[in-house]
């Protein structure tokens, strides 16, 4: 398995509060170390998305795109993918592009740009 989901509320309020926020305007990724050994990732979209149909959408194109990019060792992060107000609008392959920059600057990807 690539990752485990966060499902708690505090949970995702300890990666909102503590954890590093990479904002772009397709997506808002927030990173946070944990010390469980294996990666979680949580995905919103909020009602600012849009409504049901829109909000469904933009967490499954959030979740192909994650899919894609993420390793399988990627190692012990807690990741929150926020959807914005393009996200719905997306294919998964335009914003793979985007979360491939995100998250090599916040450190869980290796790669050339940390910093």
């Amino acid at each position: 398995m690539r990752y485990r989901v966060i499902n708690k509320n505090r949970e995702f309020l300890r990666a909102y509060g503590r954890g590093k926020a990479m904002v772009h305007p397709q997506v808002v990724v927030y990173v946070f170390k944990n010390r469980l050994g294996h990666t979680r990732v949580g995905f919103t979209a909020t009602k600012k998305v849009g409504k049901a149909v829109k909000r469904n959408r933009a967490r499954r194109v959030m979740r192909a795109a994650l899919c894609q990019v993420l390793p399988y060792d990627a190692g012990p992060w807690d990741i929150v993918l926020v959807a914005r107000a393009q996200t719905p609008g997306l294919k998964s392959t335009q914003l793979e592009k985007t979360l491939k920059k995100l998250l090599t600057r916040a450190g869980v990807l290796p790669g050339e740009e940390n910093g």
